[in-house]
Order: C-alpha cells, then structure tokens, then sequence
C-alpha cells in the first residue's frame, strides 16, 4: 500500500467503500477513525480491530463535523489520510422526484465533502503531508436518464475536486478524486431499491479492492483522477468526444 501514514479517517465507514478500506488499512498498521450516522454499521466495522474508532456524526453538519475532527486529533493524533465515501444514491426520474430527496444528495454527496475539507485539510496542508481522497463516479462525468441527482452531486465534487487539487498541488498533500463505475457495495442496493437505469447495470461492476488498489496508484503517480474498470477510461472518451451517442445509448436502454 502507499499509505505510510499513522491514522486515517474515513467517512461513510459504516458500510461499503468506507468500510473495506477502513478494514483494509487497520489490517495494515494503521489507525483509522469512522464519520458515519451508522453507528450500528460503524460498530460492525470496527468489530475485531482495537485501531478502529468510530465517531457518530452527520457530515451534512459543519460544526459537527468540526467538533468531531477537532476531537479525533485530541484522541488520535494528526490526520494523515482522508477518504470521502459517504454517499446517498436514489434513481428516479428528476421531475418525480420529492426536492427534498434531490437536495439531501447534493448535501450528502458534495456538500459532506465540502464540510471535511474545510475541517482536515487546512491542518495537512500546514505540515505538508497528507492524502486527500475524494469520491465522484462514472456518472459525473457520464450523465444518464433516472441518475440525474447522483450524477449531478458527483459532477458538483468532481469539479471541487479538481480545483482543489490546483489549488494546492505544490503542498506536499496527495490527492486523488476516483470516478469508479458501479461497485458491488450497499450504496448500489440502495440504487437498486429505487430504480435501475438500465445502462449502467449492464456495465462492468468492481469490487472496493479493485477500487482500492486504483487509487493507490493515482496518489503514487501524483494524479488528481483514477478511473478504476476497463471500460471508465473508454466512458471518459467517448462522453468527450462523442457525447450525442452517449445520449442516444442511454435513451435506447431506457427506452423513451
């Protein structure tokens, strides 16, 4: 792994991405501190490893995001890895949707990123070391019919992302946003309960280490993206260059 650092914190830690790579990285030395409202799925990941502390809090919340890394630095130490895998994903379509659920995914999605980044980075960026892990999608960059306000919430964190990368790409902290195609995670399930777009589910599905093992490599070429799945560097392309029929595929698998 590229991470040598001594504690990491990693929202979203309650299930999913967040909890294979807390797991992950407390099997290899580190101490690894969860941001989650799931406290019962936190206590899950943290069961078996002593080097895993969960810390219940909404990340839609500033001051309480604060307060809580101001005290997992009292507790913990300096933070040396931040992973932003908090995510919500409802499908539906945009007009049927109740605004309430399509303002939740941006506050979750992208404004839960926002909310870390200003409560961590500014500490790392100080002592000039660090990883700064944030997570966009395939659908951010490729848009889809049914995905509207995930795609729109991971579009929102990928230009965050790249701006701040540029902003501080000559301070000694990594960074890596990753825009991984479907992975076999509860946040998918949680898709699944809503609706499937149907293009998306006949793509290529990867599992968090594959995911993982991606980003590590990112950070250790100093690029601000990975594209994790043989298919997500092809997707990129073709959304660039032939985005009419990208359209027209997504319209014909859905048929209107």
């Amino acid at each position: 792994m590229a991470f040598t650092g001594q504690l990491a914190v990693v929202t979203g830690g309650g299930s999913g991405m967040g909890q294979a790579w807390a797991r992950q990285l407390a099997t290899n030395g580190a101490s690894v501190a969860l941001l989650d409202v799931n406290a019962e799925g936190m206590a899950t990941t943290a069961a078996g490893y002593d080097a895993i502390y969960p810390f219940t809090v909404d990340i839609t919340d500033a001051v309480a995001v604060k307060a809580a890394i101001s005290d997992i630095e009292t507790q913990l130490g300096a933070i040396d890895r931040v992973i932003n895998a908090a995510a919500i994903m409802p499908f539906g379509r945009l007009a049927d949707e109740d605004p309430s659920v399509t303002n939740a995914v941006m506050s979750v999605n992208y404004g839960g990123l926002v909310n870390v980044t200003t409560a961590t980075l500014p500490t790392m960026l100080q002592r000039g070391y660090g990883d700064f892990i944030s997570f966009s999608s395939m659908t951010g960059i490729i848009p889809g019919l049914l995905m509207g306000a995930y795609a729109s919430s991971k579009a929102a964190v990928q230009h965050y992302s790249e701006i701040l990368y540029h902003e501080n790409r000559d301070s000694g902290v990594r960074f890596c946003c990753v825009c991984p195609p479907a992975v076999a995670t509860p946040l998918w399930r949680q898709a699944e309960a809503t609706v499937v777009p149907k293009l998306p589910s006949k793509g290529e599905t990867l599992t968090p280490d594959e995911v993982i093992a991606e980003v590590e490599r990112c950070l250790e070429a100093g690029k601000p993206f990975a594209y994790p799945g043989k298919q997500t560097k092809l997707g990129v392309m073709m959304r660039r260059f032939f985005p009419g029929l990208v359209w027209k595929a997504s319209h014909d698998a859905e048929g209107f």
